[in-house]
């Protein structure tokens, strides 16, 4: 016990210290490679807790791919880092509305879930026993029942993380053609098509 309480102290702290420096640190590889050493204490934590199959999704899927992914994209970029920082106020109102939007809206889930006459009884239930009920099976049944609401919080939040992101990142070059997709889809036959004569002996 005391072994297991040791390192499960020492992951979980080296999770919040990395999980920090991701925010705090000004290069922005150095940030994905603390989010890449919270991962991997994140797994610990989950294999300490029994739950094999998280700690082995979150090292293959978000270490392996997410996580290595977003370090060769930020290396790859030519970001103006300094240009983002100085105008970043003008978006200010924006996210802070989003963002107010989204607290309400958590609030309001979480304000439904303690109020509903379901709810003492979803947290009264009682958890069957490890042996019974396999691993990925007890996740299934304990996301897609408790804990739906903030299952789908959790994916609208990483939705408007990656609209932001995309938002922050997307820049448009002046001399560069751009496609439209409603000039593209109201076009008729007429503009698209023109029909030519050719006299016998003008071809090529």
């Amino acid at each position: 016990m005391i072994a297991t309480a040791i390192a499960f102290y020492l992951f979980a702290g080296i999770t919040v210290a990395a999980g920090f420096m991701v925010i705090a640190a000004r290069n922005p590889v150095h940030s994905v490679l603390f989010l890449i050493l919270a991962f991997f204490n994140s797994a610990a934590l989950f294999v300490l807790l029994g739950a094999e199959f998280l700690a082995l999704i979150l090292v293959i899927v978000y270490v392996g791919a997410v996580a290595v992914l977003f370090l060769f994209v930020v290396m790859m970029l030519d970001v103006d880092f300094r240009d983002l920082r100085e105008g970043y106020l003008q978006y200010l109102p924006v996210g802070a509305l989003v963002g107010l939007i989204l607290l309400v809206e958590l609030l309001l889930v979480l304000g439904a879930w303690i109020v509903s006459p379901d709810a003492a009884g979803f947290a009264a239930a009682p958890a069957p026993a490890i042996s019974d009920v396999h691993n990925t099976r007890a996740l299934g049944q304990l996301i897609y029942t408790q804990y739906a609401y903030l299952f789908q919080a959790a994916g609208l939040i990483l939705l408007v993380a990656m609209i932001g992101a995309i938002v922050l990142t997307l820049r448009h070059k002046p001399n560069v053609k751009r496609q439209v997709i409603a000039d593209q889809v109201g076009r008729t036959r007429d503009q698209a098509v023109e029909m030519k004569k050719v006299e016998p002996g003008q071809g090529l």
